[in-house]
């Protein structure tokens, strides 16, 4: 099959034919339509993931997936041949990919049936950033009236939070340039939007003068945003800012349950959620959409498989 791998330590990603992965016991075997680029796939292909995870070599890149079911190995229920499905790899090793034609997945986590009415590039897009997202809101718990504050909000994660966080009765302050930045995460809810080239805690502090009931910090520094917080106030980082740095802190590690996919795929389907999709790239063209993802974007990148 072909498939965008690593072929050891330090090699450049590229594409080249593999072959294609058998489902063992308790795995589904999907054939892929879509992928996402996503910050961990970055860390991944620059060798910073090598100390603290096992890498199977030739790794495939790519933590999320969309597509139908090929076979299913010994002792799986939930899927049968034909279904379709998304989610995130979620293994405790890196090898497999959703860079690639064929992924197996473990049945019991990282997977879910696709509902009707949500494409594959939206679900090939959802996974990994909107767990992360609904992750992050559930541990804050922001409530109506309430200020939150998304540190990142342009990105595949903060898009997804501010919606959230809106739909909850928020007042949402989001990080974005002027312009079609600011535009954009309007669009997805955000009241009010700082200019994070500037003094970002000034000019929260000019909006909200009494502090921020909610910090979602996946961008920025984390102990300035979250000396912005008022004496109950909570923040969630998936950039290793947790209770060790401050005691409101919960640092967000996305887990990919099949009840919080399928609450995303569901909110999607009817609505609820807008998957932004800035970008599509064909396989072959893996590396130009890791330059694209390091220069920024409004929203997600699509890796398209089929």
């Amino acid at each position: 099959m072909r498939a965008v791998v690593l072929a050891e330590q330090s090699a450049q990603p590229a594409l080249t034919e593999v072959p294609a992965p058998t489902p063992g016991a308790g795995e589904v075997l999907v054939k892929v339509q879509a992928s996402s680029v996503n910050g961990f796939d970055l860390s991944v292909a620059a060798g910073h993931v090598a100390a603290m995870m096992e890498h199977r070599y030739p790794v495939v890149l790519g933590k999320d997936f969309a597509g139908t079911v090929e076979a299913v190995g010994e002792g799986v229920t939930r899927f049968a041949p034909g279904d379709a499905v998304y989610g995130v790899v979620t293994k405790p090793h890196l090898g497999e990919g959703g860079f690639g034609e064929y992924v197996t997945v473990l049945e019991e986590i990282g997977i879910t049936a696709l509902p009707a009415g949500v494409g594959p590039a939206a679900a090939g897009a959802l996974g990994l950033a909107g767990t992360a997202a609904a992750d992050s809101l559930t541990a804050t718990s922001p409530q109506t009236g309430e200020t939150v504050v998304v540190s990142g909000a342009t990105g595949g994660v903060g898009a997804i939070a501010v919606q959230y966080a809106a739909a909850a009765g928020a007042r949402v302050i989001a990080t974005a340039r002027p312009g079609e930045e600011a535009d954009f995460v309007r669009g997805l809810g955000a009241t009010h939007v700082v200019d994070y080239t500037g003094d970002v805690e000034a000019q929260i502090r000019e909006i909200s003068p009494d502090g921020v009931d909610v910090v979602l910090h996946f961008a920025g520094d984390g102990a300035a945003l979250a000396a912005l917080l008022t004496e109950k106030g909570r923040l969630a980082s998936t950039l290793g800012y947790g209770a060790d740095q401050h005691p409101a802190a919960t640092f967000i590690m996305a887990n990919p349950t099949a009840d919080t996919l399928d609450r995303l795929a569901a909110d999607v389907a009817a609505g609820r959620l807008n998957v932004p999709v800035e970008r599509t790239y064909p396989l072959a063209e893996v590396p130009a959409a890791f330059a694209a993802f390091g220069t920024g974007t409004r929203g997600k990148i699509v890796i398209s498989v089929a």
